[in-house]
């Protein structure tokens, strides 16, 4: 298998397969299923460079009352404390079931996470691609490596659900 280089970092790894994404982001819809129902069911899994899962989380602003209590920034958080190295994240890849807004695109870029792996794009407030593109910012010591749009139906049904019983009830 080839090596792929990630933008503006210089280090070299190994390309990751398209199933292997896709277990990423069925296993962040797996934890996007137990959002509490006042929640947007989002779910995010953080691997290693091994493929060893570290953490995963689902939103939980309306459950804790927290407005920074996404799922990425929870996850972010739980696998730092696994990694036992401050907040470097070097080597990961976080898999999320919606495109990240600017708040979990900027905390992705600064715990340094290598790979970033998304399903569904979201157009109203998508910070890598939709409506920003803040981790491909040339300004910025770090770019992750970026895959959207995986499994992107699937994790779409999820919130079309979510937001289709909002709407009812």
């Amino acid at each position: 298998m080839g090596t792929s280089r990630s933008r503006g970092t210089g280090r070299r790894h190994e390309p990751r397969s398209v199933s292997f994404d896709e277990d990423l982001i069925r296993a962040a819809l797996a934890v996007a299923a137990t959002a509490d129902p006042r929640d947007v069911p989002v779910g995010a899994v953080v691997v290693a460079a091994d493929g060893t899962e570290l953490a995963r989380a689902v939103n939980a602003r309306e459950a804790l009352g927290d407005p920074t209590a996404h799922a990425e920034v929870l996850a972010i958080r739980a696998a730092a404390r696994v990694l036992g190295d401050g907040w470097r994240l070097a080597g990961a890849t976080l898999a999320v079931t919606l495109e990240p807004c600017t708040m979990c695109a900027g905390a992705l870029v600064m715990a340094r996470v290598d790979r970033l792996v998304f399903g569904a794009w979201e157009p109203k407030t998508g910070a890598v691609g939709s409506l920003w593109d803040v981790v491909r910012d040339r300004r910025l010591n770090h770019r992750p490596d970026v895959r959207g749009g995986v499994l992107a139906q699937e994790c779409a049904g999820l919130l079309e659900t979510f937001f289709a019983r909002q709407r009812l009830g």
